[in-house]
């Protein structure tokens, strides 16, 4: 009798680890159904029971219906859990580490549950960078990474996962991370010099400009014959103020890129920045001559010629002799008027700048004592800076 009574208590206990354990079966199927609230209510109950939380099925379902979740398109699923591609991968995993046998682990890599999984972070981290969630992305980036370097990855590795990290890395300024990535793709020769100027620019994140400037010096002996490092050293000298630097690798430029207008604008900002206003001239002139809807050179322009004027002012403000005055002011008022053509065309270019039209403003106001049919022209421009200031 007694031991009629210890099996029928065994029986009872197999019984009911088996009925929790079909709360696992019924989630998967209510998964392939698309039930997906009837799964998560069959698994949170698999997940309550002592027979059936430790379970490694039961752990693999929840993967899958984390997974399901994240495809699917209807809403109400999407509170379930707060990274669902996440849980995923950390779900599988638990599967694998409870499943001594192997089976599970089979199983991802037969059924290429992981290749799956990586493509869905991979979309998952390019819509969360397109939506500048950075951090966001360089995690599900990083799973993405972790996913596709195991053993449980059916394919073949994607390089591009790494530059893409370096940069979701890059714009969370998290530079160290975005080093170690980009120096992965260097290694790797994927983009070519691109993830060298990457780590040169996460240097420069870091305010390590030291490092950066080596960097880049360094490069020619890495990307011989490549004359855009030289714009990159050009670019960190003017930003640092070297100017001599610069300008001994704007004339280097010059001769590879004899038609690229950005050399000459640069320069002419660079002499502009130092007073030297006949030199900014020049080159501001050319860089016209090359593209004539840039913006920056048509103000630049026009502001060397205002601050040359300016100059002139203070000068001939020491000028006793009332004749030679009134000389000076007349040539300084003709260089006001060749600054007048470029600041409208900067204006007509950019048609909301604030700083084109002030600069119009006091160009009009001072020439149309000479000329007043450019009187109309200051009391519109007037009228307008009011109205945007207004706003």
């Amino acid at each position: 009798m007694k031991k009629l009574l210890l099996l029928f208590a065994v029986a009872v206990i197999s019984t009911g680890a088996m009925a929790q354990k079909g709360k696992v079966t019924s989630a998967l199927s209510f998964i392939e159904q698309g039930a997906l609230d009837k799964a998560k209510e069959a698994l949170d109950q698999a997940f309550a029971n002592e027979k059936s939380k430790n379970w490694f099925n039961t752990y693999f379902t929840k993967g899958k219906l984390c997974q399901a979740i994240y495809e699917s398109e209807d809403p109400k699923f999407k509170s379930y859990y707060n990274d669902p591609l996440g849980e995923a991968y950390a779900a599988y995993e638990k599967a694998i580490e409870l499943d001594t046998k192997g089976a599970t682990k089979k199983r991802i890599i037969t059924n290429m549950i992981y290749n799956s999984l990586a493509l869905n972070l991979y979309s998952q981290a390019s819509k969360q960078f397109e939506e500048k969630d950075y951090e966001g992305a360089l995690k599900s980036f990083k799973t993405q990474i972790q996913i596709t370097e195991s053993d449980k990855y059916a394919g073949a590795l994607d390089t591009g996962m790494y530059y893409n990290a370096g940069l979701a890395a890059y714009n969370s300024k998290k530079f160290n991370e975005a080093i170690g990535y980009f120096t992965k793709c260097a290694e790797m020769k994927y983009q070519g010099i691109n993830p060298h100027y990457q780590i040169y620019e996460s240097f420069l994140g870091l305010g390590d400009t030291v490092k950066a400037e080596a960097y880049l010096l360094d490069l020619p002996n890495k990307f011989p014959g490549d004359n855009t490092i030289t714009l990159q050293l050009i670019d960190l000298y003017l930003k640092s103020g070297r100017y001599d630097e610069a300008l001994k690798h704007i004339k280097v430029a010059k001769e590879a890129y004899p038609d690229n207008y950005s050399l000459y604008l640069a320069t002419g900002i660079m002499y502009l920045n130092q007073n030297k206003f006949d030199e900014s001239i020049a080159e501001l002139t050319r860089a016209v001559e090359l593209k004539s809807d840039e913006y920056d050179a048509y103000y630049g322009l026009g502001a060397a010629y205002i601050n040359k004027a300016a100059d002139m002012h203070n000068k001939a403000n020491d000028i006793m002799d009332v004749k030679e005055y009134n000389a000076a002011v007349e040539k300084i008022n003709e260089v006001y008027g060749k600054a007048l053509p470029y600041m409208e065309k900067a204006l007509e270019l950019k048609p909301d700048d604030v700083f084109a039209m002030q600069s119009l403003q006091e160009l009009y106001y001072r020439l149309k004592v000479k000329d007043p049919s450019l009187n109309a022209k200051y009391e519109a421009v007037r009228a307008r800076l009011s109205t945007l200031q207004q706003k």
